[in-house]
């Protein structure tokens, strides 16, 4: 089984230039879920969106090509990569020869596949396409327009309230102030929440509180988006609840987990102003 100790995450690595599906990494998600009292039957599902921008590879006739990749994991998926093993396996496509975009595609799909022990989608945007992506903000109710104080940096659900004896509400509500730490290398890792939910009131000022306290948490990105996740049902009870988190790039990659129990359209990807 593998340990995110054991990883190339804070290890001096060495950046093959030939492709070597072998760098991937895969971390079993039930170790942080476990931490969660999560048992096989989860009370969310979604995606994890991946966008990789470092992505490059040679053609047959040997002129480099490039292309933005996105990465679609089931949250589902008994694995997740880590991602400096992806970051080192996408970096080994950069001197191997592929003789058409949907090879790669295919290639990495399947490798991908395998260790998360799902199906893995994935999707290239070519250069004469990089215009279309989109740039926009998290939708919904600022939470950060709230001036307050605040003393508490590890996270602690007992901030989070909801006003269970009044009418259910539906609200989307955001941060900009998300902000953990890479569980290996101690590295800061900046983020936006987004939380959509119909239910009894949350209180904005103690759920504001609650997504700063974060700030010196250790965590990989999904296991923080689904800590938040479980914290809002137990404590606010929701009827129904989203959590999505956009965080910004490490290594030409960022990443960003979306969990919900109740039906919604996948996120469309667009990128904030700090991705």
């Amino acid at each position: 089984m593998h340990t995110p100790e054991q990883s190339p995450l804070g290890k001096t690595s060495e950046y093959r230039e030939e492709y070597d599906p072998s760098l991937l990494f895969a971390i079993p998600r039930a170790q942080g879920r476990d931490a969660l009292g999560l048992g096989a039957s989860l009370p969310f599902f979604g995606i994890d969106i991946w966008n990789a921008y470092e992505l490059s590879w040679l053609g047959v006739r040997g002129r480099p090509h490039i292309a933005i990749a996105t990465l679609l994991v089931p949250a589902d998926s008994p694995n997740l990569v880590e991602s400096k093993s992806l970051k080192l396996y996408l970096g080994s496509f950069s001197q191997s020869r592929f003789e058409s975009d949907s090879v790669l595609r295919a290639t990495i799909q399947a490798d991908l596949s395998r260790a998360c022990g799902a199906s893995v989608q994935v999707r290239l945007t070519r250069p004469a396409d990089f215009g279309t992506l989109r740039l926009e903000e998290l939708a919904g109710t600022p939470l950060d327009r709230l001036d307050l104080d605040t003393d508490r940096y590890t996270p602690d659900a007992s901030l989070l309230s909801a006003a269970r004896d009044e009418a259910p509400v539906e609200e989307t509500l955001f941060s900009d102030l998300l902000r953990t730490n890479c569980p290996v290398t101690g590295q800061p890792d900046w983020g936006s929440v987004q939380i959509r939910y119909w239910g009894p009131q949350i209180d904005h000022a103690g759920l504001l509180r609650y997504l700063i306290s974060y700030r010196t948490h250790t965590g990989f990105h999904e296991q923080c988006i689904e800590q938040i996740f479980v914290d809002v049902m137990r404590e606010c009870a929701p009827h129904k609840l989203a959590v999505y988190g956009r965080y910004t790039r490490r290594g030409g990659i960022d990443i960003n987990p979306f969990r919900t129990n109740f039906n919604l359209p996948l996120p469309d990807n667009a990128r904030t102003a700090r991705q």
